[in-house]
């Protein structure tokens, strides 16, 4: 297992299309890069900041994912996805109900993470957990936390 806390990297955030294409990566990502690349399976752990990621979770996500990780672009026709044969598991805690950013909000943030970014790379298949903790007493929390480590088991 290797780890990537984003929040203690540092590095600087895309600005444009030709950065995204050919800029160089930062060093600071450099490792992370490697890691990911290294890994079959994908957990991301994030809170949910507006309903989506954090802003310096997706900047990180948009540095990694450049062309020739996640992709191969030719100059006509679908990109091809570098990245399958890789599955993922999104977790997301919240301080709203699960069922409300669900049912109310169509857990937009989640599932443009899971289209547009994971997918899109070849990633399948895509688990989501969803948590709501401002709702939930110790018990609740301590059965969320047993289901995570038989997930982290098999696998999933």
């Amino acid at each position: 297992m290797r780890r990537i806390e984003v929040a203690k990297l540092d590095f600087p955030l895309l600005r444009t299309q030709a950065e995204f294409e050919t800029g160089a990566m930062p060093p600071g990502l450099v490792h992370a890069r490697e890691n990911m690349r290294w890994a079959e399976h994908w957990l991301f752990l994030f809170p949910l900041w507006h309903g989506t990621m954090p802003a310096l979770f997706k900047g990180f996500l948009e540095q990694i994912f450049r062309p020739g990780f996640a992709m191969e672009y030719a100059k006509s026709g679908f990109p091809k996805r570098l990245l399958a044969g890789r599955s993922a598991r999104i977790v997301v805690t919240m301080g709203m109900p699960a069922l409300m950013y669900r049912w109310y909000f169509g857990a937009y943030g989640v599932r443009g993470f899971e289209r547009s970014v994971l997918s899109f790379a070849g990633i399948k298949p895509i688990r989501e957990s969803l948590y709501g903790l401002t709702f939930a007493d110790e018990r609740k929390r301590a059965r969320w936390l047993e289901d995570m480590r038989r997930q982290g088991k098999r696998g999933d």
